[in-house]
């Protein structure tokens, strides 16, 4: 069985820290964007602390005695998940990864945007380093003006954009608590949300365009017949009952996938990456895989449509675990995996647009960020929107 992305899981070359280095602005910064994600340990030393970094995070996960039973579970995963980073290189490439798109970005931006220029791209980490509590210090010592806290989630999930806008409310709260946030604190510095995108032109061309070049590895027989399998990372359904957005966002981006490609292929979305026994989006990206294939289409492409760059989740659970071993057991054809946006020029112009239209246009932040789900009863949500609203100068949230 022949498989696409293999050549993703090797190491980036030594290119790509040269390039990582290109933006060195010899000015001080005006404004700084907050590059958030979840991250991804850099090298096998750096496994157990992400794990149980993840697992201490009852925004993504609930467990009873979470400060004993992270840990423990973050112990017991750390030999398995090391063997599975060995595979794709030793490390995850995501800080790599962002830091380049970052870099890119605000090359861009200081032509797009020179009134709102320098610009500088922090990588803000949730789970792994550099972390969003060292970007928010290395933020402050920088001395910029403004900051943009800017989602690599493209659709919102309180699991993950949520998660990350409630780490750095967390991080003033203890750091600073009486100080006030925006432009009524003493050093004067303004505040602006982007927290979503999920509906971008330039996200949508890069995906279609990614999934077409991979179209072009199947028999030309086939190609039409190519099920695309939408996967994108799952969340607990108890986050789903309180009223969270994000299957509707991602169904937004992959409708918007479709019409750009004329609706060439048949599709699904799937979900991927569920943890521990509790119930979870579904379908699931290998309970489909093995279902289609016993009702004989063979011939599937798998497209990460909630990532914006190459970590785990695509080199080794889609690549290998999905595209080749999966594979190989249930007698596909062949699955090949769609490219990952990573430094395609289109979606450098897709981030770089949406921070430069985001600056011109003198935005805070967008209403539905501000708004609760409707059955949520997290006080710390509730305090992070409130903290937000203030930073931002916005409407209450409610």
């Amino acid at each position: 069985m022949n498989v696409s992305g293999r050549l993703w899981r090797v190491s980036l070359m030594p290119d790509l820290m040269k390039s990582q280095q290109r933006y060195a602005s010899t000015q001080k910064a005006k404004t700084g964007i907050l590059m958030l994600n979840m991250g991804g340990p850099r090298n096998s030393e750096e496994v157990n602390q992400f794990l149980q970094n993840l697992f201490a995070d009852r925004d993504i996960i609930k467990l009873p005695w979470q400060s004993k039973m992270g840990p423990w579970i973050a112990k017991r995963r750390t030999p398995s998940i090391i063997e599975k980073y060995n595979e794709i290189g030793g490390g995850s490439p995501i800080s790599k990864w962002t830091k380049l798109q970052g870099d890119l970005m605000c090359e861009q931006l200081d032509k797009l945007s020179p009134e709102t220029g320098p610009h500088k791209a922090y990588v803000a980490f949730r789970y792994a380093r550099p972390s969003t509590e060292e970007a928010l210090e290395e933020v402050a010592e920088d001395g910029v003006s403004h900051i943009v806290a800017f989602s690599q989630y493209p659709q919102y999930s309180c699991t993950t954009t949520g998660s990350s806008m409630n780490a750095i409310y967390r991080y003033y709260q203890q750091n600073y608590p009486i100080k006030p946030p925006g432009p009524r604190g003493a050093d004067g510095v303004t505040w602006s949300v982007i927290d979503r995108w999920p509906t971008h032109p330039l996200l949508v061309k890069t995906f279609a365009n990614n999934i077409r070049k991979e179209l072009l590895n199947f028999p030309e027989n086939v190609r039409n017949k190519v099920v695309l399998l939408f996967s994108a990372h799952s969340v607990p359904q108890y986050v789903m009952n309180r009223g969270d957005p994000y299957p509707a966002e991602v169904g937004a981006t992959v409708q918007l996938v479709m019409q750009e490609l004329g609706w060439c292929n048949p599709y699904r979305v799937t979900w991927q990456s569920k943890v521990g026994p509790l119930p979870w989006l579904e379908p699931g990206t290998e309970q489909t895989i093995k279902a289609l294939v016993k009702r004989g289409q063979k011939n599937l492409m798998l497209v990460p449509i909630a990532f914006v760059n190459d970590h785990i989740e695509t080199l080794h659970e889609l690549d290998i675990e999905y595209a080749e071993e999966l594979g190989q057991e249930v007698g596909a054809e062949r699955i090949g995996r769609c490219a990952a946006p990573n430094d395609d020029p289109v979606f450098i112009d897709c981030i770089s647009d949406i921070v430069a239209t985001h600056l011109k246009n003198k935005e805070k932040v967008k209403p539905q960020m501000l708004m609760r789900c409707p059955m949520c009863t997290e006080n710390t949500c509730k305090e992070a929107k409130m903290w937000f609203a203030k930073a931002t100068g916005a409407i209450n949230p409610v």
